[in-house]
């Protein structure tokens, strides 16, 4: 039985064809439209429906990357099932090199959405209504905040076995069950029954090559899981990521100049050494310890600290040995100065 064209912003696709599609969002104050682009695989044959969206916050761009290289991909013409690819779904944020839309609101807290309320509301809900009611599986990519940078990572319900598996074919060094955060694209994605990774890496407003090429790498494992593209015919073994039971931050115990002394996927210990806070004069310091061993998941890129300001997210495993191992053997997989284009890697 042939497969049924897909409808997505008023047009359709039909099987084994590809087209963008400009999803209308409304209005500038110029009476210019705007609008959301949507890249659709339809393959010819019958498999899942996955989307994978990026820059939901303005500012996190290693998604929009990882989205246009996927998409190069000479394999997606074997794709069975489809792949719908937002690479901005924060349009005016992205405009605006802001993590939030033009009415400070957060996209990420305003989903379901609905078609009366803020803009934020009103965007969350063509997201869900285009994006996401067409879809079995989600993956939704974010770097941290502004002046932070997180370790490649995915989070996600990891009680559900089948998002579980999902999690180790993406490949990050790290998995962490996360909560689902009210008004999250993920929370209501899951409320749908549509089984969605979260995968957080890199920093605000930069390219991130190793970020880039690992999300690039797990989207496409992700898929093959899932039956939508070939089996890799890679014999390479691959370090297992592994699954952290809790995380925690290490905030600054006073405010001052910050010298940091551990860099990201470091293994710590308990009452380590991670740097100090100094005032400009060097007349009084104060050490930063870690409160616990781990794995440094997460941290502050900015040298300037208030008191209790975030500045190591510190990740505990049941064995941080073996969270370690599987970190440095990411780290040497990804080359930065390898690139399957031919392209030159991002600086």
């Amino acid at each position: 039985m042939a497969r049924e064209s897909i409808r997505i912003g008023g047009k359709d696709v039909a099987p084994g064809h590809r087209q963008t599609i400009n999803v209308p969002l409304g209005h500038l104050y110029t009476h210019n439209p705007i609008t959301m682009p949507v890249h659709v695989v339809h393959g010819r044959r019958s498999g899942p429906v996955l989307f994978v969206s990026a820059a939901v916050h303005g500012d996190e761009l290693n998604g929009i990357e990882i989205i246009r290289r996927v998409l190069l991909r000479k394999n997606l013409q074997r794709l069975r099932g489809t792949l719908i690819a937002v690479p901005i779904v924060n349009v005016m944020g992205v405009l605006h090199m802001s993590r939030y839309l033009p009415d400070r609101r957060d996209l990420n807290r305003n989903f379901p959405g609905s078609t009366s309320g803020s803009l934020a509301a009103r965007q969350a809900h063509i997201f869900m209504r285009e994006i996401v009611s067409k879809a079995n599986y989600g993956i939704d990519l974010h770097t941290a905040a502004i002046h932070r940078s997180n370790l490649p990572q995915i989070r996600a319900d990891l009680d559900d076995p089948e998002v579980q598996e999902l999690a180790e074919a993406f490949g990050a060094p790290v998995m962490m069950s996360s909560d689902l955060r009210e008004g999250s694209l993920r929370e209501q994605a899951s409320a749908k029954g549509i089984k969605t990774l979260l995968y957080e890496a890199g920093e605000a407003l930069r390219f991130d090559e190793v970020c880039i090429r690992a999300g690039e790498r797990g989207v496409i494992n992700v898929m093959r899981k899932l039956g939508m593209l070939p089996a890799s015919r890679s014999r390479k073994p691959r370090k297992e990521p592994v699954m952290a039971r809790s995380s925690l931050w290490v905030r600054a115990p006073a405010s001052g100049i910050v010298r940091m002394n551990v860099a990201l996927g470091a293994h710590v210990k308990k009452d380590q050494y991670l740097g100090r806070i100094a005032d400009p004069f060097g007349e009084s310091e104060t050490a930063i310890r870690s409160p616990a061993s781990g794995v440094i998941i997460g941290r502050s890129e900015l040298p300037l600290a208030y008191e209790g300001e975030a500045l190591f997210h510190v990740a505990r495993f049941e064995s941080a040995k073996e969270a370690a191992a599987s970190v440095e053997a990411f780290q040497n997989t990804w080359d930065p100065d390898a690139n399957e284009y031919g392209e030159p890697p991002i600086r």
